[in-house]
């Protein structure tokens, strides 16, 4: 895969902004859901939107999940519904936002 993916574990891996041309590939690559972590309009306008990329990865045949978190303002509830996503997901989860690290920093607060 072209796509820089970080496996955190067997059924947990995290990447920076994706497209929705990027979901055919995660799939194939055996993704089973995916979750959006970066807001929408946080990069401007060339950034793609949550719904772009939520009808891409449905076409593609995988579950989407929309949690938005601003860098830097993590709430508790967020944390909560990450852990819960997670868990209830069908695995491999991959969570993208810009470059991955508000991901990966969710998720290892929600442990």
């Amino acid at each position: 895969m072209s796509l820089s993916v970080t496996r955190h574990t067997p059924d947990f891996c995290t990447a920076g902004q994706l497209a929705p041309e990027d979901m055919a590939a995660l799939a194939a690559h055996g993704i089973c859901t995916v979750i959006n972590n970066r807001p929408d309009g946080e990069g401007g306008p060339g950034q793609p939107t949550s719904d772009a990329i939520a009808a891409a990865a449905r076409a593609a045949g995988m579950d989407y999940h929309y949690i938005p978190v601003i860098s830097g303002q993590v709430t508790q509830a967020q944390v909560d519904a990450m852990a819960s996503t997670v868990a209830a997901a069908k695995a491999p989860v991959l969570a993208f936002c810009r470059s991955g690290a508000r991901s990966t920093n969710l998720w290892a607060m929600g442990l």
